[in-house]
């Protein structure tokens, strides 16, 4: 993986979101030439301010509805690679703005392949979107990439719509030769250190352990396909050079979830961070929300472990071990700059030492 990104021209929009600063360094210590194009960060801290994201990279404040902004932006750097990850990313946000949410998951994904569609410099764009995408039937095996795209709520519906903007441009504008190749990628429930978003299970679980409080847990036996931020990342590279090396063979959607094993409920979930955090550490259960949240979600990612050779590397307990040594590292004082390129190395190191392609 190392020599492929020497030089190449990386545009990654939502830089500064979580799964975006992970992403940027770790292209920065692949060689890559990075540029960012995204809003201020959207929690306070952030792993992008903290771990001086920036300081590597051509970083570029800009709303991805703000068409005219992100055409100058692209047509000036002329990116030979987009990674599509800008996005309204909160389930329970979608509720309370539904409005922002369609707007910036559907029409924001229009603009940034509109703009790559009059920037021919660009091969291969990767446009990340959820899990969340599928029609949710509530069954027990996992979705797979040829599943019905639906929602019941804002967000699981604006990703779902997202899909189809993406297939109808891959199949209007990209499907010959000389054109670009498109495709888009759905992850598990990622978690790893440095996330303070609101309502997302580790970070709340940081917040109500610092606070020295009960961690409140909305659905506590609700199925989610946990994995740690570096697995779906690592499916995301590789997935380039494939799309870089193989053409429109990969042009398509895939899914990059943990293995059968990490479908752990929430309950579950947070019983193993606490017993790790220690401390006395513990949860409750909210019972006084009512929003609507899928009960069981899993993926299907037998795809690309057959065509792209990829697989999940960390078992459940190094994901959460790895996640609470990010942040008592961090509140101990260590340079969080310093403690997410050392997780980098280390999960790059145990991908080799498996044979994997990461």
């Amino acid at each position: 993986m190392d020599k492929f990104w020497e030089g190449k021209r990386v545009f990654i929009t939502g830089h500064t979101g979580f799964k975006g600063s992970w992403l940027s360094l770790w292209l920065q210590t692949l060689g890559a030439q990075v540029i960012g194009y995204a809003l201020q960060p959207p929690s306070n801290p952030s792993l992008f301010d903290a771990a001086h994201v920036s300081d590597g990279m051509i970083s570029l404040e800009g709303d991805i509805l703000d068409y005219p902004k992100l055409q100058v932006a692209l047509q000036k750097h002329k990116p030979d690679i987009v990674i599509h990850m800008a996005a309204q990313s909160l389930v329970r946000n979608s509720y309370q703005y539904p409005i922002e949410t369609l707007s910036t998951n559907i029409i924001g994904t229009a603009n940034v392949l509109e703009t790559v569609r009059h920037t021919p410099e660009v091969q291969v764009v990767i446009n990340v979107t959820s899990d969340k995408c599928y029609e949710n039937r509530e069954w027990v095996w996992g979705y797979r990439e040829n599943e019905s795209m639906g929602g019941h709520d804002p967000y699981s519906c604006s990703k779902g719509c997202a899909e189809l903007v993406i297939s109808s441009y891959r199949r209007s504008y990209f499907s010959a030769d000389h054109t670009g190749n498109i495709a888009s990628v759905r992850a598990g429930n990622v978690i790893g250190g440095g996330d303070w978003a609101i309502d997302r299970i580790v970070p709340d679980c940081i917040r109500a352990i610092h606070k020295e409080q009960s961690i409140l847990l909305r659905n506590p036996h609700a199925i989610r396909p946990w994995q740690h931020v570096l697995e779906p990342l690592s499916g995301y590279l590789l997935l380039v050079q494939k799309l870089w090396d193989g053409g429109k063979t990969y042009a398509e959607g895939w899914n990059f979830g943990p293995n059968e094993s990490h479908a752990w409920s929430v309950g579950k979930m947070v019983d193993v961070f606490c017993r790790l955090w220690g401390q006395e550490a513990k949860w409750s259960v909210n019972s006084c929300d009512y929003l609507h949240e899928a009960h069981y979600l899993k993926l299907d990612s037998s795809k690309a472990r057959h065509k792209l050779g990829w697989y999940p590397v960390l078992n459940m307990q190094d994901t959460l071990a790895m996640t609470v040594e990010w942040y008592k590292r961090y509140f101990a004082g260590e340079d969080p700059r310093a403690i997410t390129l050392e997780q980098i190395a280390q999960y790059q190191k145990i991908c080799k030492e498996n044979g994997d392609v990461c």
